[in-house]
């Protein structure tokens, strides 16, 4: 089986967490903060924070933010159910409102007609590795006087005009789980360029300390392994390489897959796509519908996966929650499938990909 995500992960993350089991010092220390170093350094970042998740890395930004109680923040409905989760955990309320279909990302014209004096944010999600229009975004939160949050779980290493991701707004949230395009095994960091919004994280990410058990506000056990920091470490400098890869099946699956009614993704000319997904769209004059397709993918030792088959504003959690129409995301959650890019998908697989696929009746 070729499958849709797989960690990649050698020998020298292996060696690496042996080094810090053996030196005693197993939860935050100093491979953690050579990794926040690193990592916002590869950004071009003033700050990096590592957390323990990529929603603690949401939950973190947004609180110290000040969102609260009464506030909404702006949520694309296509996305993982942790960029609004992360916001109803500050109390706040996520408005979810569509997106663009060409690269799935937040519409702003869509932020911009669901707008209300309540509004204190927006987050825009870089999805499957693409970047959102952060010029759009930048302008309209900016003329508004609302933070911008960049949800960046997807998007390591990817670009907007030659500028890192991680960097266009007040905060941006990384993911590092396994699957990502690097991982800590669980994991997450916040970027930020706000030296005092960096200070204010730090407190909340470790229990609202100040100072060695002096509490001066209300935080959370939010900290990242050492554990973590050393593969962090390891697997940040083989991000461009295995970004590369990613890069390099995706464009091979796109100039060979030759079938009616399959969609391959697009790319925007300011954007650099990490295609932490490879998502193909069907419609009606593809042969099969979505489930027997992806039986008859596993049929022949592919596997695949909907990334997402439901949108926010349709979760039970949030049905109660007034939203707009989404009709872009509601297509898309009944359209998208994600097919296998990781760096361990051989050139031979790829060909593999595309012959049976191409091979559809």
């Amino acid at each position: 089986m070729i499958p849709v995500a797989r960690p990649f992960v050698g020998e020298e993350e292996i060696a690496a967490v042996a080094e810090v089991m053996r030196s005693g010092m197993l939860a935050q220390g100093d491979a953690v903060a050579a990794f926040e170093r690193e990592f916002a350094a590869f950004c071009g970042a003033e700050h990096g924070i590592a957390v323990n998740t990529g929603t603690a890395a949401l939950h973190a930004a947004l609180a110290c933010l000040g969102i609260g109680p009464g506030d909404e923040v702006i949520v694309p409905s296509f996305t993982f159910i942790a960029t609004a989760t992360a916001v109803s955990m500050t109390g706040a309320t996520p408005i979810a409102c569509d997106i663009e279909p060409a690269t799935f990302t937040i519409d702003p014209e869509a932020v911009a007609e669901n707008l209300s004096p309540a509004t204190r944010a927006v987050i825009g999600v870089h999805l499957y590795g693409h970047p959102f229009d952060v010029d759009a975004l930048s302008a309209i939160c900016a003329d508004e006087g609302i933070a911008l949050v960049e949800d960046c779980a997807q998007a390591h290493g990817a670009t907007w005009k030659g500028r890192q991701v991680g960097t266009f707004g007040d905060a941006g949230c990384f993911s590092f789980y396994p699957t990502k395009n690097m991982t800590t095994g669980e994991g997450g960091l916040v970027t930020t360029g706000d030296a005092a919004l960096a200070g204010r994280i730090r407190r909340f990410i470790n229990h609202g300390q100040s100072d060695k058990y002096l509490h001066t506000e209300l935080g959370y056990n939010y900290r990242l392994t050492n554990i973590g920091g050393a593969i962090g470490r390891v697997q940040l400098g083989r991000l461009p390489g295995m970004n590369r890869q990613r890069q390099e099946n995706a464009a091979y699956l796109s100039a060979h897959l030759d079938v009616p009614g399959l969609a391959t993704p697009k790319t925007r000319p300011e954007a650099t796509h990490v295609f932490h997904q490879y998502v193909v769209t069907l419609d009606g004059e593809f042969p099969l519908d979505r489930e027997a397709f992806m039986a008859y993918l596993a049929d022949h030792g592919i596997g695949s996966a909907v990334h997402y088959p439901m949108p926010v504003h349709m979760q039970p959690l949030y049905r109660g929650t007034p939203h707009p129409a989404c009709p872009v995301s509601d297509r898309c959650a009944r359209t998208v499938l994600s097919l296998p890019v990781h760096p361990g998908v051989s050139r031979g697989d790829c060909a593999t990909i595309c012959d049976v696929i191409n091979g559809v009746e």
